[in-house]
């Protein structure tokens, strides 16, 4: 063996000592990083959990109250279908005699209305006269 071949091997083996230092701080840091990771990852599941059972409980009462929304409005449907019923038979009965009776009472108010009015005027030109008649005798007199 020559010094070249010996110098090869020691080189050789330097450089394999040199790889193994470094695999092994290699490995001791990927080992910190994966420990980290999986910290991060149990920090985040403990704060998802119970965030999502409360997502559940929420949508569980919102369902609920949909189901009374629903209640209710089937409700309203059927009370706007009485009164619809109702509002109908109300004018096939009464609607007619009730018009013409507002129509008559409509009619007679008018005609007494009218009735006082004309009372009125001619109430209004009888005092006018009577006024004028006084008038043209206090100037005769005077």
């Amino acid at each position: 063996m020559s010094g070249w071949q010996i110098s090869g091997i020691i080189l050789a083996s330097a450089i394999a000592v040199v790889l193994l230092a470094l695999s092994y701080l290699l490995a001791a840091k990927l080992g910190a990083v994966i420990a980290e990771a999986q910290a991060s990852l149990r920090r985040v599941t403990d704060e998802v959990i119970p965030t999502l059972q409360g997502v559940t409980v929420s949508v569980d009462h919102v369902n609920d109250q949909l189901v009374r929304v629903d209640a209710i409005t089937g409700n309203v449907e059927k009370v706007t279908t009485n009164v619809s019923g109702l509002t109908s038979v109300f004018a096939a009965t009464l609607g007619g005699p009730a018009i013409k009776a507002a129509a008559f009472t409509y009619g007679v108010r008018k005609a007494l209305g009218a009735r006082k009015a004309e009372a009125d005027e001619k109430r209004v030109k009888a005092q006018a006269k009577a006024e004028a008649r006084a008038a043209r005798a206090a100037r005769k007199k005077g």
